[in-house]
């Protein structure tokens, strides 16, 4: 990472005031010696390998905790020393440490970061100076195949992959993209495990890069929820112990691997953190959790031999990723690779103590000052962290890109992102049209496209009155709303203008869960405008596109969106969106104007009820009194494409900017 060039005399105040960080040396793992007398020792330091000879090892096997290792293997553990890294050579150098400067709050102190040009690395996917003893354990992959050493099938399992994602090259015609390996990393995935967007993000983003000729594996937890179709499916891969920051502990890192669709996916496996019945409970227990996958990440790159040219991590629980990337395992082969940290929502940022975060990560000391993970003076910052670290800082749009360098929207981090504004770049999310596709989504009364829309979609209409208990009536106007039940969507707007909006033509169905007060208010208006108002205080993924078929608008006043899908998801079902201009909300609805005929969807700018009423209204008005005009925008939105490629290519320039070679 370039630093920002200061004048003479801060930076002679700068170096009276602070003394030099010492080079961090320590290797990011402890190595052991392996079990089989005859292999060689690896030299990898970010992954240790304890491979206990003669244990099976089916898809679907048990992980054990650090503690419970065999007998020979703790015996050994406590007289191996730590072996240098294999690129610390003789005549070889460490490639430069990039630690921020410290930096102070006031925006007027700080200057646009020149962008640093990326260096050549010395060799792409070069290997390791010894290979990894190959394990003893066997992998099982359908209930008749014969057992195969574990080398064997990891082998064959590198072989296939390449074949799969070439074959996705070829068919869609993108051969010639340039190669770029990339590895994301992130908390959730769908269809394994979902709460958000992000899941969304982790599942096309990976499988539209596959398209574009990228080798593409997706990091995990291997989390006790994801679905046992799922579970089944995965292959052992290996496994190896790690140390965790000061903890005085070895822990178990396993690897199970699933491949899907020309994309990898690579599962960490550790019941000791992962068998919550859900990814994320509370932050004293989430911050040691993510510390472990960050790091546990990036030793699995190295002990798979794996070593890709981007690594991209995805919001805090991925945070220190970076971090580590430029500390602990700098002089690993995994530390060639260049970072990509992406925003999807800053309101989330993994802060704590810094004793805390310090005892979990292992991080040195330089790496907790104001430039980097410390903030408030006495907190660590796991997400602020990363964004010091990363090569580049992506947002899920151009927006909010520039909304979060201010206070309004910064969540006390504007300063920070100005400050590494020059790395900053905003790329909007698409859909995948797999999942959101009318002329073939199966939770439909009736399958539409482009050019049946206008006929077919009142069914959808009228069958989706009828499913809620709604007066059946195609003449009505029907408002979707589909959101998590809190204060960011706007509900507190909506709850305001819904007496003035329920006029005996407009109908509401709400799907979502949330705070107890929304809920309760829309129970409330249910009972109030029976046959009229509908609130589905569920999720449910089927009734969810219904819900768009069968809508004429769907409503979106956010007091701040990252993106948002669900106004990209109503415009491809021909459901005009109504949303607040804030982040990709703003980047992706034009408001309607009445003179040129030109938009697609309604807007309002400041945070206020009587406007969202406006909005409504004038969807409304064209709705009854200009159906022509109406039905032109209907299928305006349907032929707009909101797809993941466009995204997709954007990221793999960004990946192409950060390895010229």
């Amino acid at each position: 990472m370039a630093l920002g060039k200061a004048d003479s005399k801060k930076k002679e105040t700068a170096e009276a005031a602070e003394a030099p960080a010492a080079e961090t040396k320590a290797p990011a793992v402890e190595t052991k010696a392996a079990e089989k007398p005859t292999a060689a020792a690896p030299t990898a330091p970010a992954a240790e390998q304890i491979q206990p000879e003669g244990k099976k090892a089916p898809a679907g096997r048990k992980t054990a905790a650090a503690d419970k290792k065999p007998a020979a293997a703790k015996k050994k553990a406590s007289g191996v020393k730590k072996t240098e890294p294999a690129v610390k050579k003789a005549g070889q150098t460490a490639p430069e440490q990039p630690v921020p400067a410290e930096t102070k709050e006031a925006p007027a102190a700080e200057k646009t970061v020149p962008e640093e040009k990326p260096a050549a690395p010395a060799a792409k996917k070069a290997k390791p100076a010894a290979k990894k003893a190959a394990p003893a354990q066997a992998a099982q992959k359908e209930e008749a195949a014969a057992e195969k050493p574990a080398e064997e099938v990891k082998k064959e399992a590198a072989a296939e992959e390449p074949a799969q994602v070439q074959e996705a090259a070829v068919e869609t015609g993108y051969s010639d993209q340039p190669r770029r390996s990339v590895a994301f990393i992130g908390s959730e995935c769908h269809p394994f495990v979902k709460t958000g967007g992000l899941g969304d993000v982790m599942y096309a983003l990976p499988r539209e890069l596959a398209r574009l000729n990228c080798d593409v594996r997706v990091i995990l937890p291997r989390y006790a929820c994801i679905p046992q179709e799922y579970q089944d499916k995965m292959v052992y891969r290996g496994e190896f112990y790690m140390d965790l920051g000061n903890t005085g502990r070895n822990y178990y890192v396993g690897i199970m691997e699933y491949i899907w669709d020309g994309v990898v996916y690579d599962f960490i496996d550790n019941q000791e953190f992962f068998t919550a019945g859900k990814p994320y409970t509370n932050l004293v227990d989430d911050i040691p959790k993510y510390c472990f996958l960050s790091k546990a990440a990036l030793a699995a790159l190295n002990y798979m031999d794996w070593i890709p040219d981007i690594i991209h991590c995805h919001d805090w629980q991925a945070g220190l990723v970076p971090v580590y990337l430029r500390t602990l395992f700098r002089d690993t082969p995994v530390g060639r690779a260049r970072s990509v940290l992406t925003i999807h929502n800053l309101r989330f940022q993994g802060i704590y103590n810094i004793p805390t975060i310090r005892y979990w990560s292992g991080l040195p000391d330089e790496v907790f000052r104001m430039g980097a993970l410390q903030q408030n003076w006495v907190d660590a910052n796991m997400l602020k962290g990363g964004l010091a670290y990363a090569d580049r800082i992506t947002t899920v749009s151009g927006t909010y890109a520039s909304e979060i360098q201010t206070a309004e929207y910064g969540e006390n981090l504007e300063d920070h992102l100005r400050y590494h504004s020059g790395k900053l770049r905003g790329i909007v999310n698409g859909i995948d049209y797999g999942m959101w596709n009318p002329e073939t989504d199966p939770a439909l009364a009736v399958n539409y496209g482009l050019g049946s829309v206008l006929e077919h979609k009142m069914e959808n209409k009228l069958a989706l009155q009828k499913e809620l208990g709604l007066e059946e009536d195609a003449g009505k106007f029907v408002i979707g709303l589909i959101s998590r039940l809190t204060n960011q969507k706007g509900l507190d707007l909506v709850n305001a203008v819904i007496p003035q909006v329920m006029d005996g033509n407009t109908q509401i169905v709400v799907l979502g869960t949330g705070d107890k007060e929304y809920e309760n208010a829309f129970r409330y208006y249910e009972d109030a405008y029976r046959g009229s108002f509908s609130a589905c205080i569920q999720y449910d993924e089927a009734r969810a596109h219904r819900i768009y078929a069968g809508s004429d608008s769907l409503l979106v006043p956010s007091r701040f969106e990252p993106c948002g899908l669900t106004q990209l998801n109503a415009m491809h079902y021909g459901t005009l969106p109504i949303v607040r201009e804030t982040g990709g909300l703003k980047d992706t609805v034009e408001p309607y104007n009445e003179f040129t005929g030109d938009g697609n969807g309604f807007t309002f700018d400041r945070y206020d009820a009587e406007l969202l009423l406006g909005a409504i209204n004038r969807a409304k008005t064209l709705y009854f009194n200009n159906r022509y005009h109406w039905d032109e925008v209907v299928q305006r939105d349907m032929a707009k494409d909101v797809s993941w490629e466009k995204s997709a290519r954007q990221y793999k320039d960004l990946y192409l900017e950060l390895t010229r070679w």
